[in-house]
């Protein structure tokens, strides 16, 4: 095992899962709206699902991509209006409260899980992950390392953004300030399909 590539590769990963996306933005807003507990079957199914992605993808998937490249710009479309469509879930969510059945509910693990597959930056990591460092071990162990580190800090990341936007429930106590922060939320969502219409 190249342990320079290994430390780069975390790196990358590391990065990548920290930094603001689709699915940090709205664990972000989750967190806030609803609370920690509610939001662990979506933290789990960003998890899980993620990292199931990358080693389909690893283990061949991806060739179906290669050979058919329209198959990705129909997932980038529909991932696209997926996105849309949950930035209006969350500009409209209300905040939860323990005495109300409210409608909005977190995203589940399921829904979670699926959407890592029309995620725009979930595939440039995949894409990232899988040809910049394949050559971390030798097959499939590289496969599984890397779906072992994606699990591991895809854990860690979704629970800090998730006990982040828990945190800040006490600060945003009106339904005003939620709201507001939750548009905010939602615009940013908007703004992070910018890439994919600047490769359109």
């Amino acid at each position: 095992m190249s342990h320079s590539l290994f430390i780069a590769f975390v790196m990358f990963a590391t990065v990548m899962f920290f930094t603001p996306g689709p699915n940090n933005i709205m664990l972000l807003s989750s967190g806030l709206t609803y609370g920690f507990r509610p939001t662990i079957p979506h933290i789990i199914g960003i998890t899980i699902g993620f990292a199931f992605m990358v080693g389909a993808v690893g283990l061949g998937l991806g060739t179906i991509f290669i050979a058919y490249p329209i198959l990705q710009t129909i997932l980038k479309y529909i991932g696209a209006a997926y996105l849309v469509y949950l930035a209006w879930h969350i500009g409209m969510a209300e905040p939860s409260a323990p005495e109300q059945d409210n409608r909005g509910r977190p995203l589940t693990f399921w829904g979670a899980a699926m959407f890592q597959w029309v995620n725009a930056k979930g595939w440039v990591m995949v894409i990232g992950t899988i040809t910049a460092y394949a050559a971390i071990a030798a097959f499939p162990w590289n496969i599984a390392i890397q779906v072992g580190i994606s699990l591991i800090l895809g854990a860690v990341s979704c629970t800090v953004w998730a006990l982040f936007g828990t945190a800040l429930r006490p600060v945003l106590t009106s339904p005003r300030a939620i709201r507001a922060f939750n548009i905010v939320m939602a615009l940013l969502l908007l703004a992070s399909l910018y890439p994919v219409f600047m490769d359109a």
